[in-house]
C-alpha cells in the first residue's frame, strides 16, 4: 500500500472522473500501474490505519494506493488545505486487485480495524475509476452510523438505491413506518428488533423467538401489532418490500429506532 503526494496528484485527476486519455497514460506510467486491469475504489469515513499505507503488495497481490481525501480530489497529502480536507473527511484508495477479488479487499481493511468503509464494484482500467470512487463513497452512506462496518456495494445495492435518493426515503420511512414512529421510543425498538430478528431467520417465528429468548406467540403477536399499524402484510410481497426498505432506511438515519 503506498501514500505520498506524488500519488495522490496523479490519483486526484482519475478519481475526479473525466480524465483525458493523454492523462490516464501519464498516471498510469508515474504510478506503475496498467491502464486495463482489475480495479477497486476504497472509501473510508475516517482516518486510515498507518499499518494500511505499508509498503508492498498483500498477501493475495492485490496493490494499494491512497489518494486525496474524498470531495478534494484535487488536494493531495503535503498540500495546503489536504490535512483539512481529510479531517472529518473521507480516505480514498485505488486498488490493482488480487486473485480474490474486492472481497479481499474489504477483509483486508476489516482486519486492520479500518472503517466505516465502502468499496466499489470491480471496474476494467484506470479511465473508470471516477465512476467507481462515487459508488464506493455511496456504498459507504450504506453504514450505520457509528458502526466500523466494511461493506461492498454489490452487497448493499436496494440501502445504495434509498441513500442515493434522500427526500424519497424519508418520504417512504415517513409513509410506512409513520403510525410506528409516534410510538414511545422503548415500545417501538421492541417491534422493530421482532422485525429484524424474524427477517433475519429468514421469515420463521420459531427461530426469531429463540434469538430473541421469549416465546413464539410473543413474536407472532408483536409482527401483527406491526403488520396493523403500518397497514401492510408480512405475506405480501410487495408489501414486504416496502417494510424491508423503510427498515434500512430507519437503520441508516441518525436517530436511534
Amino acid at each position: 500500500m503506498r501514500r505520498g503526494t506524488r500519488y495522490g496528484a496523479l490519483l486526484g485527476p482519475l478519481l475526479a472522473g473525466g480524465a483525458t486519455p493523454a492523462l490516464v497514460t501519464r498516471a498510469a506510467r508515474g504510478l506503475g500501474l496498467p491502464e486495463r486491469g482489475r480495479y477497486a475504489v476504497v472509501v473510508l469515513g475516517t482516518p486510515v490505519p498507518d499499518a494500511a499505507v505499508a509498503e508492498g503488495p498483500d498477501a493475495d497481490g492485490s496493490r494499494w494506493w491512497w489518494g486525496a481525501a474524498e470531495g478534494s480530489p484535487g488536494e493531495v497529502e503535503g498540500s495546503p488545505g489536504a490535512a483539512e480536507a481529510r479531517e472529518g473527511g473521507r480516505e480514498v484508495a485505488v486498488v490493482l486487485l488480487g486473485p480474490a477479488g474486492p472481497a479481499r479487499a474489504a477483509a483486508r481493511l476489516r482486519e486492520l480495524g479500518a472503517g466505516p468503509g465502502g468499496v466499489s464494484p470491480v471496474v476494467g482500467c484506470l479511465a473508470q475509476l471516477g465512476a467507481a470512487r462515487r459508488l464506493a463513497g455511496t456504498a459507504l452512506l450504506t453504514c450505520e452510523p457509528g458502526s466500523r462496518e466494511i461493506v461492498r456495494l454489490d452487497e448493499r445495492l436496494p440501502a445504495a438505491l434509498l441513500v442515493s435518493r434522500p427526500e424519497l426515503s424519508t418520504r417512504l420511512l415517513a409513509e410506512v413506518f409513520g403510525p410506528l414512529l409516534t410510538l414511545v421510543p422503548a415500545e417501538r425498538s421492541l417491534l422493530v428488533e421482532t422485525l429484524e430478528a424474524w427477517l433475519e431467520c429468514g421469515g420463521s417465528v420459531g427461530r426469531a423467538a429463540a434469538r430473541l429468548g421469549c416465546h413464539r406467540n410473543t413474536v407472532f403477536n408483536r409482527l401483527r401489532r406491526l403488520e396493523r399499524l403500518t397497514a401492510r402484510s408480512l405475506s405480501r410481497p410487495r408489501e414486504l418490500v416496502d417494510l424491508v426498505l423503510a427498515l434500512d432506511v430507519l437503520r441508516l438515519s441518525s436517530a436511534p429506532p
